[in-house]
Order: C-alpha cells, then sequence, then structure tokens
C-alpha cells in the first residue's frame, strides 16, 4: 500500500504551525516532498523523519558533587 500523502494544511496542523513554515520547508528542500500536477504533497513518512530529526533530548541533571550549607 502506497504511502498517505499530505497537504500543506494537513501537514501544517500535524505540525502545530500555520502554512507558511511547512511550505518553507518545501522552498528550503529541508523536507522530502511530492509534486502531483501542479499540487505538492508530503509524503507522511517524510514528515515524522523531519520531525525526529529534529526532536531535541533533555539534559539529564547530573547530582552535584557538593551539597550547599542550609
Amino acid at each position: 500500500m502506497a504511502e498517505r500523502l499530505l497537504t500543506v494544511a494537513q501537514a501544517a496542523e500535524r505540525l502545530g504551525t500555520s502554512e507558511r513554515f511547512p511550505r518553507r520547508l518545501i522552498a528550503e528542500r529541508r523536507v522530502t516532498f511530492v509534486k502531483v500536477g501542479r499540487h505538492v504533497r508530503i509524503p507522511e513518512g517524510a514528515l515524522a523523519a523531519f520531525i525526529d530529526a529534529n526532536t531535541v533530548q533533555p539534559i539529564r541533571r547530573r547530582r552535584s558533587r557538593y551539597r550547599r550549607a542550609a
């Protein structure tokens, strides 16, 4: 089965942004996209890969060697 193709509006909704952001990603070639005639679609997997690649994990705090005096 073929992968689902998202419209720019659907991609924006999934990212929680305006439509301008996915359009900029497409213009800058930062996300994979498919041209269907004059329409542009973003494969669901490509959007998920973009999100995964740009996810920043939190830093674990190390315990301090020295305790502050109370």
